[in-house]
């Protein structure tokens, strides 16, 4: 007796992604058409926003650590994308103040240069080698945010491998830590760059949303802007509590392209 073939079933299994919050820059401005900018005064209030709620804010490193040993409550992922220089001058004395670590997601081949590929923003700078090897010795965690801040989706296999794999030695050199987090620029997220970021030896990925390639390698963050006041933030961090399993029928947002 022959069985009739069937198409299997595929059951969705939850899975929880960990609370991570999304920073680009944060200084004074004036412009700010990406809207990647918070003014000092307001990042301090959500520091103190998330302190009154009973959290803590963490590197991905610590956040990770803590979640596989059963003990990641209260913690929140403070990650900040294309290490502009205001990191070491604003955000890391702030960080210190409170006794909490942040990722900062670097471009290895950028460090000391500008934020070039925002056509029509300001020119901001990106810390030297010295300001990442700093921060990395007061306990601030490294990542990748590529070589050159390209789109990954847009490049062919050779160029994919090189851009996503060959920040990697270059950032763990110079911050005598192991590398292990990546940050996909542009939020651009498709299965070659998740596979490229996987082979490369990465232990885990940020993207921007969830998206059908939501897991360890393309985690899902909070964009925090300067805007966020503690309701936007309550409602936030709410709508993170109700979506924070896998779901690839969820699209991704279109109102912003983030840098």
């Amino acid at each position: 007796m022959t069985r009739t073939a069937q198409q299997p079933t595929r059951r969705r299994v939850p899975q929880s992604f960990p609370y991570v919050l999304m920073y680009h820059s944060v200084s004074e401005y004036t412009d700010d058409p990406y809207l990647v900018t918070v003014e000092p005064a307001r990042f301090e209030r959500q520091l103190r926003w998330l302190r009154a709620r009973g959290c803590t804010g963490v590197s991905m490193r610590e956040l990770l650590a803590a979640r596989r040993a059963g003990r990641g409550r209260g913690l929140v992922g403070l990650t900040f994308d294309d290490a502009y220089t205001d990191f070491a001058d604003t955000v890391h004395p702030l960080l210190r103040r409170y006794g909490w670590t942040a990722t900062v997601f670097v471009i290895s081949g950028m460090m000391g240069g500008h934020n070039d590929w925002d056509p029509a923003g300001p020119r901001k700078s990106l810390m030297t080698e010295d300001e990442v090897a700093r921060v990395a010795a007061e306990g601030m965690e490294i990542g990748s945010h590529s070589v050159g801040h390209r789109r990954l989706t847009e490049l062919d296999p050779v160029e994919l491998a090189a851009e996503v794999g060959k920040s990697r030695p270059v950032l763990q050199a110079l911050s005598g830590q192991p590398v292990n987090g990546f940050c996909y620029p542009y939020g651009a997220v498709d299965a070659a760059a998740v596979g490229a970021v996987r082979e490369a030896g990465y232990g885990y990925g940020c993207a921007i949303w969830r998206c059908e390639f939501s897991g360890p390698h393309a985690l899902p963050r909070t964009y925090v802007g300067d805007r966020d006041g503690a309701l936007r933030l309550d409602a936030k961090r709410v709508r993170h509590g109700l979506t924070a399993t896998r779901a690839a029928e969820i699209p991704a947002p279109r109102f912003l392209r983030f840098r």
